[in-house]
């Protein structure tokens, strides 16, 4: 599909959102008018080598491509790194000499290699969207690194891509691989807590410097020559209306997570691998109905220069309700790192998936605990299920621990994404799945920027500050 193509439909997508239209009639009439323009992509065969190139050379790219790397060197030459792209010429030269391939500066150049099975998008937020479409619409698969995107249109209008491109599309919060979640969703399916009533979670962490306050590099820049040039335009992507147009600014560029332009903090960064993994667990992946979040600056005010620091709160808390009737609690603060046990509360039982109350760190068991009741029987004390005589006689009083498969979390989640681009089945975190544990985030930081307690219509992808009228 050409970028024009790709804009029409992403013009028609926002053209029925404002008319009600719902996600699957807008994709069903859209696929009907592009169908024959998609690029299908190589068919990958069981013994084939799946070549990768990466989007964004930073931090996380360069983790990324390394640990595909190391995947295929334990797993039969599994995929390769092709291509590398990221805007400053130093990190895009970083990755494309350690792999000897070549680098491009536009990542478009890279999506026009031939030879590029899929892509991996470890950009700042703001890009996620539009980088995933526009690879899908050259017949590339992607891992998307998380928060998926930056925004609920972009949210909807990826849905629809995956839907209508049949692209593989897998987001990077490798945590979802893990074995906990999956253990937990199979003890809710099996009755161990009964009606689930709330989950909860945390992140927290305590940098003394300040959250996201990475090094800045002395001569990076647009004026920037040779390996310090830095293609700020397009960075912004202010051309494609993702952010605003502005003069360069070395703190945006190198800790952009502290802007609400190109990252929402916390809420983006560091829920999400709360949000997903809670969506796994659940008997499905749920929209909310109603998110508030409150919090603030508390610690992390000032640079050493006296500016302000970030524009992004350093503690930050949300909560949700869902529509099958049970609620969502989170906490986090980058000013004290001490967290919360991760858990789901049902009627009759507790199920603890992290005791640390770190979601991307693996446990060796999972534990539930039976909700119990004291009693009495025939003028004596008894401890009973509050489950009932059912709950007791299948489970007992007592917790019950079950172990966890220690595999590394980052392997899991690469192997998925490869397994399912053989075999094009649905990867552990889909993109509806992802849609959903975004639209939560989104919404949060919506409500601690204007005060108010945001509604979500999940048939039309719309917020509001009123209740959804049924």
């Amino acid at each position: 599909m050409s970028t024009n193509d790709s804009l029409d439909r992403r013009d028609f997508l926002k053209s029925v959102s404002a008319t009600g239209l719902t996600l699957t009639a807008a994709t069903s009439a859209m696929a009907a008018k592009t169908a024959s323009k998609m690029s299908g992509g190589r068919v990958i065969g069981a013994n084939d080598r799946i070549n990768i190139g990466v989007i964004g050379c930073g931090g996380r790219g360069r983790y990324d491509a390394d640990a595909f790397s190391a995947f295929a060197t334990k797993n039969n030459n599994a995929c390769q790194i092709v291509a590398a792209c990221d805007v400053y010429e130093k990190r895009k030269k970083m990755v494309a000499d350690k792999f000897k391939v070549k680098g491009y500066l536009d990542y478009r150049e890279l999506l026009n290699q031939s030879d590029v099975d899929a892509v991996i998008v470890a950009t700042p937020d703001h890009w996620h969207g539009k980088m995933a479409m526009d690879a899908m619409d050259k017949g590339k698969d992607v891992y998307l690194e998380k928060p998926m995107v930056h925004t609920n249109e972009d949210a909807r209008q990826l849905v629809a891509t995956v839907k209508e491109t049949k692209r593989i599309l897998q987001v990077g919060s490798q945590t979802t691989s893990g074995d906990i979640w999956w253990k937990a969703k199979k003890a809710i399916a099996d009755g161990m807590i009964g009606q689930m009533i709330e989950s909860q979670g945390s992140y927290h962490r305590n940098g003394t410097e300040g959250e996201w306050n990475w090094p800045i590099e002395a001569g990076a820049g647009p004026d920037g020559k040779g390996d310090d040039f830095v293609d700020w335009n397009m960075w912004l992507g202010s051309q494609f209306k993702l952010a605003p147009k502005r003069p360069w600014d070395a703190d945006r560029f190198f800790r952009f997570r502290k802007y609400w332009d190109y990252s929402l903090g916390i809420a983006s960064d560091l829920f999400y691998h709360v949000i997903a993994p809670l969506n796994i667990c659940w008997d499905e992946p749920q929209f909310p109905t109603k998110v508030m979040a409150t919090g603030g600056i508390y610690i992390f005010k000032k640079l050493p220069d006296g500016k302000p620091d970030r524009e992004v709160p350093d503690t930050f808390h949300l909560l949700a309700e869902y529509a099958k009737g049970h609620s969502l609690v989170l906490s986090s603060s980058m000013a004290n790192d001490t967290h919360i046990p991760g858990m789901i509360r049902g009627h009759e039982g507790t199920i603890i998936m992290v005791d640390h109350g770190q979601f991307e760190r693996n446990v060796p068991f999972i534990t539930v605990k039976p909700q119990v009741k004291n009693t009495r029987v025939g003028g004596q004390s008894k401890t009973v299920a509050i489950g009932g005589e059912a709950y007791e006689k299948k489970f007992g009083l007592k917790d019950i621990q079950i172990p966890i498969d220690q595999t590394d979390m980052m392997d899991l989640h690469i192997g998925n994404f490869l397994g399912c681009m053989r075999t094009r089945e649905k990867p552990h975190l889909d993109v509806e799945t992802g849609a959903k544990a975004v639209v939560v985030i989104n919404l949060a930081a919506q409500s601690y920027r204007e005060g108010k307690v945001m509604y979500w219509d999940a048939q039309h992808w719309k917020a509001s500050d009123k209740p959804v009228k049924a």
